[in-house]
């Protein structure tokens, strides 16, 4: 592996119900820095707009998505697996976590399920960067 290429990234997907959109959002904006100071390099979640190919199996699909639900996009980069699976122990135990995670887990809304997110860790294959031309 090149030496330019040692960061690892965690990656996942999942349905939010499109009324929690804006929750959602402000709890995974504080959920970005807590990974932040537990070693993460950077946090990204998007939320698709453009999901079928011809050819293809969805995202919609992959997490059984309904039509009332937005499908987010996110990825966390670590400058290496042994810090990402130091982070993955740390971040859950932090009281922070919990009381934000809570109004997204109960069970009167479930705003979240787990057990329909897709998820993985990724070691670097190709990285390709633009830059500018002079």
């Amino acid at each position: 592996m090149n030496e330019s290429m040692t960061n690892y990234i965690d990656g996942f997907v999942l349905p939010i119900p499109r009324i929690h959109l804006n929750e959602y959002r402000g709890i995974a904006e504080k959920v970005a820095e807590i990974w932040k100071e537990y070693g993460a390099l950077a946090y990204f979640e998007y939320v698709g707009e453009d999901l079928t190919l011809e050819g293809t199996r969805s995202f919609i699909k992959t997490v059984d998505a309904k039509e009332d639900e937005a499908i987010i996009f996110g990825w966390v980069i670590f400058p290496s697996k042994e810090s990402r699976n130091l982070a993955n122990k740390q971040v859950p135990k932090d009281p922070r976590m919990t009381e934000l995670v809570a109004p997204l887990t109960d069970p009167e809304r479930l705003i979240f399920d787990a057990s329909r997110m897709v998820y993985g860790g990724f070691q670097p294959l190709v990285q390709s960067n633009s830059s500018e031309a002079g």
